[in-house]
């Protein structure tokens, strides 16, 4: 059996293997558990990076009216759905959303800020949308709905 240090792949595969076949002796129980862990934490960085990306847009969206176009309605709408498959896959993140919109506002504000040339001072400095709901709904941000056809 391949060390875990000296090839992840063939460790993983050798993990599996003696999973199915039940012979729990030879398993590496410390990385096993360390694995399964950062298979989580994978999925909450990935909620965090989608909220980021979706804040983001939602304050170009309202602070660069004149600026709209199909692209950010596709991003956010993109976010969105890519989103419910986390949260559908695993639900228990959605309980992360509102831990995780402080610090993804934060980064959304600071990049819409260089992306649109507007200073950074010219977005609120507390996310304007706190509510996991309202990040999630198909109207996000709400200006959205009012500019649809």
């Amino acid at each position: 059996m391949s060390a875990y240090e000296d090839d992840f792949y063939e460790w993983t595969q050798a993990q599996a293997k003696i999973l199915r076949g039940g012979d729990w002796r030879l398993l590496d129980p410390a990385h096993l558990a360390e694995e399964i862990e950062d298979l989580g934490k994978r999925d909450r960085r990935a909620v965090e990076s989608y909220l980021e990306v979706r804040l983001r847009h939602g304050l170009k969206w309202v602070y660069q009216p004149e600026r709209r176009s199909g692209s950010g309605r596709r991003t956010l709408t993109a976010t969105r759905q890519r989103l419910a498959r986390l949260l559908r896959d695993s639900p228990s993140l959605r309980q992360q959303i509102p831990l995780l919109i402080p610090a993804a506002y934060a980064d959304a504000r600071e990049m819409a800020a260089a992306e649109t040339g507007l200073p950074l001072r010219a977005f609120p400095p507390d996310c304007p949308w706190p509510e996991a709901a309202q990040v999630l709904a198909a109207d996000f941000p709400p200006e959205a709905a009012e500019a649809q056809p």
